[in-house]
């Protein structure tokens, strides 16, 4: 029987009407343990939820890696690949890839009776995933396509729609400016709303053939190709893979390919993101420390209340080790009890937020339109785990004090 862990049960648990000058202080320590890891929960959801939300918008306009003609033209309108040189087969081997298709941009200009829009018109194959666009549709469809003519349906953004007063159905003709200047007129299949307005304003999805028609290109001709992964935690690791598979591979104009990541391509984005972490870690940081702090206010007032018994256990031989342990085992009896609540409340929150979207955000500033929740049981126990061995461990040195009691100055101590 551990007789540490016995005395540190019945000095806890009796009876509550006893007076105790130490009962406030302890619940004070209580509440601020429990607020405190409720905040560590609430952070590490909405930060980990930013960044999952934000990406998964930004890799649904470009995937997450792209393989391109390695030029030095960073604009929409690209110099083509041969797809016939891409090692589909090669890659396709690479574990954790998801789905790989092509792609072409070009830019152009929409023009309606009064207004006139920059655009950038992103062309889509056969092969392309519509699930992001699917999901994200307000009014519509997306664009139906069959291998033996072009479609002359488009995709546009809801805030462009508002911004030209289009609805589904109608025609908009669109102004390539090239020699000659061309234009072509379509039709709009359905309108989506990705929340991310940088993006919305930009691009419209239309079938990739008028793209390759307007540049006289090759059906083989793309501006790239595009490459969806399973987890994006393995994004760097795979794009090395990606590039290692198409070194040495010259397109016809003698140039090789260049394979970037959705990272390199919105630097300022993920830069941006990188930097809610530090944010996180500060505040982990802050709260285990006000908590544990707390909790030494609290242990330092036990031990003094409890004097006599310190003093009598003494007389008896017990060790110093065996009387602080009792404490220790006190302290987190009463961290475990504080978790308990700021886990309730923290998950609660959590909860209601992902189930009512109660808070909102402006989309222009924070690319969402609510605040975002992910709730990873993994995150939950590690933060567990890290809050209750960091509380105690940091009551060790207080709890050093015991071992300047005497047992007869503490058992005539009142």
């Amino acid at each position: 029987m551990n007789l540490e862990l016995f005395i540190a049960k019945k000095i806890t648990y009796k009876n509550k009407s006893d007076r105790q000058i130490s009962r406030p202080i302890i619940s004070i320590a209580t509440l601020g343990i429990a607020l405190g890891l409720s905040v560590m929960i609430l952070a590490i959801a909405i930060v980990t939820g930013f960044k999952a939300g934000i990406t998964e918008k930004i890799t649904g306009f470009g995937s997450h890696i792209q393989i391109s003609n390695y030029d030095n033209n960073n604009s929409f309108e690209t110099y083509p690949i041969d797809i016939n040189l891409v090692p589909f087969d090669r890659l396709s081997q690479i574990e954790g890839i998801k789905h790989i298709q092509s792609f072409a941009t070009k830019p152009g200009i929409i023009k309606t009776k009064e207004e006139i829009q920059g655009i950038v018109l992103s062309g889509a194959a056969l092969d392309y995933d519509w699930s992001f666009f699917k999901d994200k549709l307000v009014e519509g469809d997306t664009i139906s396509m069959v291998p033996s003519k072009k479609s002359n349906q488009v995709l546009i953004s809801e805030k462009l729609a508002k911004l030209l007063h289009l609805n589904v159905g109608e025609k908009l003709i669109m102004y390539f400016v090239q020699q000659p200047i061309r234009q072509r007129a379509f039709t709009i299949s359905g309108i989506y709303n990705s929340g991310m307005d940088e993006f919305d304003k930009l691009f419209v999805i239309c079938d990739m053939r008028h793209i390759q028609k307007l540049n006289n290109w090759d059906d083989n001709q793309v501006s790239g190709i595009e490459i969806t992964l399973d987890d994006f935690k393995n994004l760097d690791e795979t794009k090395d893979l990606i590039r290692d598979n198409v070194t040495g591979i010259f397109t016809n104009d003698g140039s090789t390919f260049k394979v970037r990541s959705i990272k390199q391509r919105h630097p300022q984005i993920f830069n941006w993101l990188e930097m809610l972490d530090l944010n996180v870690w500060i505040i982990l940081g802050l709260m285990i420390l006000v908590a544990g702090f707390n909790m030494i206010s609290g242990l330092l007032i036990i031990i003094l209340e409890k004097t006599n018994m310190i003093g009598i256990l003494k007389a008896l031989g017990t060790d110093n080790w065996s009387v602080r342990k009792i404490f220790l085992y006190q302290s987190s009896m009463i961290i475990g009890k504080g978790m308990l609540w700021g886990n309730l409340i923290g998950i609660g929150i959590c909860l209601m937020q992902y189930q009512l979207q109660i808070i909102s955000l402006d989309p222009v500033n924070y690319y969402l339109d609510t605040v975002p929740i992910n709730l990873n049981v993994f995150h939950l126990v590690l933060l567990n785990i890290g809050t209750l061995i960091a509380t105690v461990s940091m009551l060790l040195v207080p709890s050093y004090w015991i071992t300047r009691i005497t047992p007869s100055k503490a058992i005539k101590f009142d």
